[in-house]
This record gives structure tokens, sequence and C-alpha cells, in this order.
């Protein structure tokens, strides 16, 4: 069966509308990512759970578009634009820098009464966790080392010259987005934080992963699956149950 597509925006796309569902996920990519990252979770999850992917600038239907290489402004943005998806509780997913920018996004509406009611980070060590990071200073071969070695895009891909011209911009934006991002202390979340990693990635340590329970006032619970930072791709399956299990904890 196809996915049908409804778009309210730029920034929005709805693959597989669940107008009845009783909860609204909204997922962020990863960086150099796109919306269609989500189309196979909006097709498993719903129609018990309607399942909104942010599209950022640069990439897919948007590549003529300048990409945000600021996490902060990039935050103000689709903050703007989930404002019009309240009609009913909305919890965020984020991987890699979309959990950094899930997270930014949920502070800004947080105090309008607007936040999630809850935010699952997925291969991203807590805001407050700083590491140094220059890929998006290097040349075009550095980067492309980087993505091989974190296994998050097709390898095929990354040997065509001309694939690599198209999303070449959207990658650097990102990734200096998310490598000149600074955690700004501010108020916890009010909502509960899930954490989901990988037990090899490279990107997140043990403790890295733990630190995101001083981001919250109400739960914190860690989950560890086998695998790197892109442990998602592999353990799909255990993922999207993980995830039905939090959205819908009395039918587990």
């Amino acid at each position: 069966m196809n996915a049908v597509t409804e778009q309210s925006s730029a920034w929005i796309r709805r693959f597989q509308p669940a107008p009845a569902a009783g909860t609204r996920l909204v997922c962020f990519p990863h960086a150099g990512g796109s919306a269609t990252f989500y189309l196979p979770v909006a097709r498993s999850l719903a129609p018990a759970v309607d399942v909104l992917a942010i599209q950022y600038p640069g990439r897919q239907d948007r590549r003529t578009e300048p990409g945000i290489d600021d996490l902060h402004q990039l935050a103000d943005l689709v903050a703007e634009e989930l404002r019009a998806w309240q009609d009913r509780p909305v919890v965020y997913f984020g991987h890699s820098m979309g959990a950094t920018l899930a997270f930014e996004v949920a502070r800004r509406l947080q105090p309008e009464g607007l936040g999630p009611t809850a935010l699952v980070a997925s291969g991203r060590r807590a805001p407050s966790c700083y590491r140094p990071g220059a890929v998006h200073l290097g040349d075009d071969a550095h980067v492309v080392a980087e993505l091989r070695k974190l296994s998050g895009t097709a390898g095929n891909l990354l040997d065509d010259d001309e694939v690599l011209q198209m999303i070449m911009p959207a990658l650097r934006s990102d990734y200096r987005a998310v490598e000149t991002y600074r955690y700004q202390p501010g108020p916890a979340l009010s909502c509960p934080i899930l954490m989901l990693t990988g037990d090899s990635d490279p990107e997140v340590t043990p403790a890295e992963a733990r630190a995101w329970a001083v981001h919250t006032t109400a739960g914190f619970e860690l989950q560890t699956f086998p695998g790197g930072h892109f442990y998602l791709n592999e353990q799909a399956p255990a993922v999207l149950a993980a995830m039905a299990d939090y959205l819908h904890p009395e039918s587990a």
C-alpha cells in the first residue's frame, strides 16, 4: 500500500496521516538526513500514532534553499511551525543532531504550554555534554570519511559524485550547526525523556547518554541496543517496538 503524502508547509511531512490517532510523534532527522528517513516509522505506527517528520532546508525538494548552520536559529523556525500542530498530545523523537534540535524546540514551546508530553532522544549525548568537532571545517573527503565511519549513508551514494555534490551543502550546514552548538543553561524539561543508544556508538558514551537525566524534572529511562551510531537501522523492529510501547504503555 502506497503512503499518502500530506504536506502542510515546506517544513512538515505527514506521510501516513492518522487523523484519529490519540498521539502525534514529531521526528527530527540527523545531520544530512531528510524527512523520508522516517517514512518507515510513519508506516509502522499508523493509525495508532500520527507521525510528522521535519524537513530541513537544503535537501530533497528544499535543496535550492540555503541550509541553516545555527541550531538555535533552526530550533526557532521549527518551533514556529509546530505551534499549528497542538490538537493532541505530542511526543518528539530525534536522532543524533535531531535529538539536540528536538530538545531545543521543546525548551522554546514548553513555557507556552505547547511542549511535548515526552522526548525520545536517540544517538546523541546530552546537550550539556560538550565535545569539540571540526568535521564541517574539513574538505569533502573528510566529510565523506566521517559518514562512512558512522555508516549513516549508503556506501554507493557516497561513491556517486553527482549525489555528493547535491548533498554536500546540506551536510556542511548541518555539521556546522551541531558542532558549533553550545548548550545554554536554563530550566529543565517538565516532560519525561527516553534515551536510546547503541552500545558501540562512538558519538555517545554511557555517561553521556545517562546525562540526559539532568535535563528533565520528570522521569528518565535509558535503553541500549546492539550497534553503532545508526543502530536504529539494524535494530529497526526492536526500536519501533520500544517506541510503540513507550507511546502506548497500556497496550504493551
